[in-house]
């Protein structure tokens, strides 16, 4: 059965836990959530635990990992221009199927 929000899309462009947890229940309600994380560093929250065995680790983290379920990500550099181009064109693309 279709979420409520099988026909939303959205782009996801924040971290920690606020922008994620709203984009979390988003996607557990069927929309189709595109998280944009940094290169290298990616969302902050993978630094926070709780990590399995105490042991911290980038692709272990419950935090991220809880608020992240049902999403797609990518990762893009919008302080560089041809990442911000990129994000810019995906919003632009999106903002024409809507109409």
């Amino acid at each position: 059965m279709a979420g409520a929000l099988a026909d939303l899309k959205v782009i996801e462009l924040g971290e920690m836990v606020s922008a994620p947890y709203a984009g979390k229940l988003m996607a557990d309600l069927g929309a189709e959530v595109i998280k944009i994380e940094r290169p290298k560093s990616g969302d902050r929250a993978r630094t926070r635990g709780p990590f399995p065995g105490d042991a911290p680790h980038t692709e272990k983290s419950g935090l991220f990992l809880y608020l992240n379920t049902n999403k797609y990500g990518v990762t893009l550099d919008i302080s560089q221009a041809e990442g911000f181009e990129i994000f810019t064109r995906r919003n632009l693309l999106s903002e024409r199927r809507r109409r």
